[in-house]
């Protein structure tokens, strides 16, 4: 049976590891495509960013809550709402990637001080949203194929680097967003 956990874990780790590189390459190509630049005729989705914002925060509220259950011996809804936090980080990606392709980058207009903290947690929510992707994966599959112990181990450093995403992400959104078309 050892044998073959082992070969479905490296079945995942290779699934996680083309994930891992693939999702921020394909975001970052996307990124840089605007289909009404490219001659579509697409209205820009200029709704978007509130509400993938409130995803980042439901997904912040998600992995607490998660946190909450598991300490109170509640392993089925921890499984229910880590499992529902992926897929609001999912849906938030396919709304960023949908949002930049059909509008404008918006340019922070803040200055000063306020100015450089913006662009460090623009910058480290950035870094930690690509860094986090194969924590959170590997955290998943270990809980999937039953490795709870190596699950805890690597869940502590995956929690708080996908919690700081997520909250950065609607401080983010909070201090651009007044400067939205």
């Amino acid at each position: 049976m050892n044998k073959d956990i082992s070969s479905q874990e490296k079945k995942y780790n290779r699934i996680i590891t083309i994930l891992s590189i693939v999702i921020p390459v394909a975001v970052a190509g996307l990124f840089g495509v605007n289909l009404q630049k490219l001659g579509f005729d697409v209205e820009p989705l200029s709704f978007l960013p509130p509400i993938y914002a409130s995803i980042n925060g439901l997904t912040a509220v998600l992995l607490v809550l998660a946190v909450v259950a598991i300490k109170k011996g509640n392993r089925k809804v921890h499984e229910q709402l880590n499992t529902s936090a992926i897929i609001c980080s999912v849906v938030f990606l396919f709304m960023y990637i949908a949002y930049h392709m059909t509008s404008e980058s918006t340019k922070f207009g803040g200055e000063g001080v306020i100015k450089y903290i913006y662009y460090f947690i623009l910058i480290s929510h950035i870094l930690l949203s690509i860094v986090v992707i194969p924590f959170v994966l590997i955290t998943f599959v270990r809980a999937k194929l039953g490795k709870f112990t190596a699950h805890k181990k690597i869940a502590k450093i995956t929690f708080p680097l996908w919690l700081y995403v997520a909250v950065t992400g609607v401080v983010v959104y909070l201090m651009i967003s007044p400067y939205y078309n």
